[in-house]
């Protein structure tokens, strides 16, 4: 049984454990992530966790700047890959932003990233840029990539 719910404190060290076997998501440190709960931190986050039979296998930061947001960190763990969870997760997030008055969510995704890019493209995001060699280990490109709420100009 699949589930997504907000994420909690008790839920900071399966997310880093999980994105930390991930080549794709972001390598944040443990207090970067402690970050995402901390009252006064700027910019403000949001995270996501989806739990599969009672245990987090995923999870997404985004962040908020007036009507726009960012997709930060999303990550699924090695063995729930390819099983939906992904989608669900970004689906549950995308309701979540439109009911908080989001109007658009970028995010940059590694070019090489073939399954991110699908996942996104499914979902009706758009390439809108490209940033060179913002990735390191190995060097790449960075998509830019935009989602627009239907209702949003």
């Amino acid at each position: 049984m699949m589930r997504v719910r907000p994420a909690e404190p008790g839920d900071l060290s399966r997310m880093w454990e999980i994105a930390a076997h991930s080549a794709t998501a972001a390598q944040w440190n443990q207090a970067e992530y402690a970050g995402i709960f901390a009252p006064e931190a700027q910019p403000i986050r949001t995270a996501l966790v989806i739990e599969q039979d009672g245990a987090v296998a995923g999870f997404v930061v985004g962040r908020q700047t007036g009507d726009e947001w960012e997709i930060e960190n999303i990550a699924v763990r090695g063995p729930a890959r390819r099983c939906g969870l992904g989608s669900r997760l970004l689906g549950e997030f995308l309701d979540m932003v439109r009911n908080r008055g989001g109007r658009v969510i970028f995010l940059e995704v590694r070019e090489s990233n073939l399954a991110a890019r699908a996942l996104y493209e499914k979902w009706a995001f758009v390439e809108t840029g490209r940033r060179k060699m913002y990735y390191a280990d190995p060097a790449e490109d960075a998509l830019v990539l935009k989602f627009n709420f239907p209702d949003a100009a």
